[in-house]
């Protein structure tokens, strides 16, 4: 047993033929953000510590699609939400619907610290950010060119663009990709395990490229998008509504506690024949310190480390250390 942590910054339809200089930015900021979580874990600071710590980096990250890099939904707002989840307690954060919180992530942990509860959305969840402190901005600060540029080539298509996937037509029986695959952003998550077998997820997100106003995804659901427990941690990217559907990040643990799965294997078992293909990735650690970082689409930013020294880092199927 040992700690571990895993990284991702989305999952799609990510084309090898995407320019350097889009996809190198994001490659050094899962290197420097995986350094700053084994760092912390090497500091021995909480799971929970780490995975908001490298979660909010990431936000704070243009590149990705989660706070500072959040795509912007039909009427050119964003939508921001978030999730936590202790594994040893059970207990979790989670939060939709933010216009002006700069860290999403902190905001879910504050709701999973100081409520009764464990989701809070839109107006309510600003109001209780403000109340506590939390620093919030303009909503104009998440909103760069980039994104206006990406919305208005989407609305001129009438489609909408899932994470790191292709866009899609906007009619969803068809659920036909087409484009060219050059997705710039993804959502954002990171998990983690201490030497006490302590296991911790977080993950953060815009939503996608149109999305109608209100609309949730699977990132801030407890068992879709996020989930821990005494086996393991994962936090999941990809299509939200196929992770809801598949209870993604609840049936790893689920196969692990019920049908004495390895990590490895349960996390295969979910991405492989569980949700459609091009649909899912996923990051998980284990209470033994293992990982895992499968999926079914084209590639998946991804990094992680344990305490033995093992690194990767990657894009698509090749691992690329």
């Amino acid at each position: 047993m040992g700690w571990a942590i895993a990284l991702h910054g989305g999952a799609g339809d990510i084309s090898p033929s995407i320019p350097p200089e889009r996809r190198q930015p994001r490659e050094a900021a899962l290197r420097h953000c995986l350094q700053i979580g084994v760092d912390a874990l090497k500091a021995q600071k909480s799971p929970l510590d780490v995975v908001e710590l490298v979660v909010r980096e990431l936000e704070n990250n243009p590149h990705f699609n989660a706070g500072k890099g959040s795509v912007l939904t039909t009427e050119g707002t964003v939508e921001m939400e978030a999730c936590i989840m202790d594994g040893k307690t059970k207990k979790c954060g989670a939060v939709s619907g933010l216009t002006t919180v700069v860290n999403a992530i902190s905001l879910a942990r504050v709701v999973m610290e100081k409520t009764p509860h464990i989701y809070l959305a839109f107006d309510g969840a600003e109001k209780f950010a403000r109340e506590q402190g939390l620093e919030t901005v303009d909503s104009s600060h998440f909103i760069t060119p980039a994104n206006i540029e990406r919305l208005k080539q989407f609305k001129e298509a009438n489609r909408v663009q899932i994470d790191c996937a292709q866009p899609v037509e906007k009619d969803v029986k068809k659920e036909t990709p087409t484009g060219d695959g050059d997705s710039p952003i993804g959502t954002v998550g990171c998990v983690a395990v201490d030497n006490d077998g302590n296991l911790a997820a977080a993950t953060s997100t815009g939503g996608f490229v149109n999305k109608m106003v209100g609309r949730i995804g699977d990132t801030p659901i407890i068992g879709a998008g996020t989930y821990a427990n005494n086996l393991c941690a994962v936090s999941a990217t990809g299509r939200g509504e196929a992770i809801i559907r598949g209870t993604v990040a609840r049936d790893v643990a689920a196969l692990m506690e019920f049908k004495g799965l390895s990590l490895k294997d349960a996390a295969a078992c979910v991405v492989e024949e569980r949700v459609p293909r091009d649909n899912v990735g996923l990051v998980a650690v284990s209470a033994k310190g293992e990982v895992t970082m499968p999926f079914n689409t084209t590639g998946m930013y991804r990094a992680s480390a344990t305490e033995d020294g093992y690194t990767e880092f990657g894009i698509w199927p090749s691992v690329e250390n």
